[in-house]
């Protein structure tokens, strides 16, 4: 019964309640000047860069509108460089668009350039809270995590964004 009643208090100290909080960063990330600048850059340079893309789109269709035009008259040879200049401007545009849009792209750079260091400051300051709260879990509201209910009590993106100086 002595051994019983110590495994069970054993038990119960090891059982600590945790103390859990939710932040929704991305109600974080729109109380952040910076981030909304950041993010308007971002547009501007994505909507000049498909305005430049759909130019040159054009330009091949139009090329390849003539071509069709055209190529019944031209002889085998001037067909050939038509056909070759088609493809080569078509590769050209795939390239661009990699280039710019793709997956390590220069757009994907400027985004890291302008919002991983906003990210930076929102993740030292949770980092923070959570240690001067003492919190052993905080979830983020707005990521994949599904949230059935939460308690707005335990909703502390004021408190970060305040962290923040805002």
């Amino acid at each position: 019964m002595k051994k019983l009643f110590i495994i069970i208090m054993l038990f119960g100290l090891s059982l600590k309640a945790q103390d859990i909080a939710y932040i929704d960063s991305r109600y974080i990330l729109e109380n952040i000047p910076e981030f909304n600048t950041a993010q308007e850059q971002l547009n501007n340079l994505s909507n000049e860069w498909s305005e430049e893309i759909t130019l040159l789109k054009e330009d091949v269709e139009r090329l390849y509108r003539n071509y069709q035009a055209e190529q019944y008259l031209l002889p085998e040879e001037k067909k050939r460089n038509f056909e070759d200049k088609i493809i080569e401007k078509e590769t050209e545009i795939k390239s661009l668009t990699k280039e710019r849009f793709g997956p390590e792209g220069k757009l994907y750079e400027k985004q890291e350039q302008l919002i991983r260091p906003i990210m930076d400051l929102i993740n030292t300051a949770v980092t923070k809270f959570a240690n001067e709260g003492e919190y052993d879990i905080i979830f983020d509201k707005s990521s994949d995590l599904i949230m059935i209910f939460s308690n707005p009590e335990l909703d502390k993106s004021d408190d970060i964004l305040e962290k923040l100086g805002y």
